[in-house]
């Protein structure tokens, strides 16, 4: 069980009180993920750190998939909450300098990039529908407000293409970040100056690729309509 107090959640009764139990089992989810994949994180595990029975964390959540379903939104808006502050202080002069320091905020939320990498690999798995449209609506606006913010650094998108390159930068989360964090077999095997080029720095990847998608985004809006992401 982790260190700290202990709620007591046989006395949760108001909405306010469901609410603080919520948010100290995400707290948990939260700790854990520091420790281990998430590929390794059970709901028994989950469950027997936060101090209550399988049974009565599903009363909040109804898997572990729902759990970092929802743990991903509160990162994806802290995140966002940060990043402003971040483009200001860098005074990124080019769409090539806005993406970097997106990429590299990004880069530094561990967790994020975590549960992001693993959205279609397991937290869309074992989840209801209502479940999964409750957590993608929600993580629509986010997405939503993060493409706002880009086209204000970046007015040559068009709100459509901003949307599109949002969403890009998710894909390519997923996909670069499990290979720039590898198995230590491969990490060892990387080492190696001929497999030099197998070896994914993934601040400077996802920059790269955004870079090139702002580029080709910005030229096919002005050939015509961008389609929706």
């Amino acid at each position: 069980m982790t260190s700290g107090p202990q709620v007591d959640f046989r006395r949760a009764r108001s909405a306010e009180q469901r609410e603080a139990r919520k948010q100290a089992i995400l707290a948990v989810a939260a700790r854990l993920l520091d420790e281990l994949p998430l590929s390794e994180i059970s709901l028994r595990e989950l469950s027997r750190r936060v101090g209550l029975s399988k049974t009565n964390v599903v009363r909040y959540f109804e898997t572990r998939e729902a759990v970092y379903f929802e743990l991903l939104n509160r990162e994806f808006d802290s995140w966002l909450a940060g990043l402003p502050g971040e483009l200001r202080s860098a005074a990124p002069a080019s769409a090539a300098e806005v993406v970097d320091v997106w990429a590299r905020s990004l880069a530094a939320r561990r967790s994020l990039c975590e549960l992001l990498s693993s959205l279609g690999t397991e937290l869309e798995r074992n989840i209801s529908a209502e479940a999964v449209r409750s957590f993608k609506l929600a993580h629509q606006d986010a997405q939503l407000r993060l493409a706002r913010l880009v086209r204000r650094h970046i007015p040559d998108l068009t709100e459509p293409a901003a949307r599109e390159l949002v969403a890009h930068s998710i894909v390519c989360t997923a996909g670069l970040w499990p290979f720039a964090h590898p198995s230590p077999a491969v990490a060892e095997a990387v080492r190696s100056p001929d497999l030099a080029h197998h070896r994914v720095d993934f601040a400077q990847r996802l920059s790269r690729s955004l870079c090139v998608a702002v580029t080709g985004l910005v030229a096919l809006s002005s050939d015509g309509p961008t389609p929706d992401s």
